[in-house]
């Protein structure tokens, strides 16, 4: 998600949780204009977008029960109490997709540091960097599932609440696989800097950003525009990153409205006195200068107008992309049952 970006706003109802191994069947969202409540929990971007936001599901392992994967690790009860946490408070959801995210959007393919492996935001200076204000919240909610479950790594954690949250918030399933293990101190603490920013003066220098930070992992335009989806969730508030408002009215339903948004809506900057973002007539939904570039680009925008109209391959190019961001410098293994049980 973009740094320094989401406030967290809730909603009434979520989806309840699957039975692990079930296949959720994916409700299209429609589009609502229902007012949002300002949630008590107010965080920064998740690319959520964040992207600096951002989806997820369940456990995909077809058939298989998840508990056969590790036999020491009750991964199904561990979801479940993930699941738990977001249906007693559904602004968590968008909240551990943005954990999820940033601990894993620092990875550099060159020189095979950062992502999700390590845990290492539980460190200076990466937990104290700015793009990860308020992703102490996230952390601290899931603590006591650590306690309870020692045996799963931070890392395992922090990315399975992603996925679970995305389901919970009626998005696609996602596969998902432990293997991540713990770094033991900050040596291993990848510079500040490396997530997007909203803004960076100019369109095209914005979009030169936007690239350099996700060409930096290995992904390309589609999967670009794909995971800047997530802008879906969450919303942007003044006392966290100086921006203010949602970017749709549907803050933590997984959905293509982004999309559509940016497509259908009238976008002008925004008169005020904090930094430059855009806002739709009615003046109660923003865009960021990041998000604008998705429809100035030529190469972006051919992807904003096939997601806008269609759900069901966004949910199908969203969930590869989530996947592949949270593996990352991964190192599975590569054959033998447990790499065939997780659908390698």
């Amino acid at each position: 998600m973009l740094r320094n970006v989401v406030g967290l706003t809730a909603r009434t109802a979520l989806r309840s949780s699957a039975v692990l191994g079930a296949k959720r069947v994916t409700a299209t969202a429609t589009r609502s204009y229902a007012t949002q409540s300002s949630t008590k929990s107010r965080i920064n971007p998740i690319f959520v977008g964040g992207l600096a936001a951002v989806a997820a599901g369940s456990l995909a392992l077809g058939n298989a029960s998840i508990a056969h994967a590790s036999a020491a690790t009750d991964y199904k009860t561990i979801r479940e109490k993930i699941a738990k946490i977001i249906e007693d408070e559904p602004s968590h959801g968008p909240l551990f997709v943005r954990l999820a995210w940033h601990a894993s959007g620092t990875f550099d393919k060159s020189s095979k540091t950062g992502g999700s492996n390590g845990a290492t935001m539980r460190f200076k200076p990466e937990s104290d960097d700015p793009a990860n204000n308020g992703l102490g919240i996230a952390r601290n909610l899931l603590e006591p599932i650590k306690k309870q479950f020692p045996e799963i790594s931070y890392a395992d954690l922090w990315t399975l609440a992603g996925v679970v949250a995305i389901e919970e918030m009626r998005g696609p399933t996602i596969k998902w696989r432990p293997g991540r293990k713990d770094k033991v101190n900050s040596d291993y603490v990848p510079p500040n800097g490396r997530l997007p920013d909203a803004d960076k003066g100019a369109p095209p220098k914005t979009a030169a950003h936007v690239r350099e930070v996700f060409y930096r992992m290995g992904f390309n335009d589609k999967e670009i525009v794909a995971l800047l989806g997530a802008h879906a969730l969450g919303r942007c508030h003044p006392d966290r990153s100086g921006y203010s408002g949602p970017w749709t009215r549907s803050e933590i339903t997984f959905s293509n409205e982004y999309f559509r948004e940016l497509i259908e809506n009238k976008w002008t900057e925004k008169k005020w006195n904090g930094p430059k973002q855009f806002e739709d007539p009615s003046g109660q939904l923003m865009m960021l200068p990041a998000d604008m570039v998705l429809i100035q680009d030529p190469e972006f925008k051919k992807y904003v107008e096939i997601y806008a109209k269609d759900e069901n391959l966004f949910f199908k190019d969203f969930a590869k992309a989530f996947q592949k961001l949270e593996e990352l410098g991964v190192d599975f293994p590569s054959s033998g049952w447990f790499s065939w049980l997780w659908g390698k």
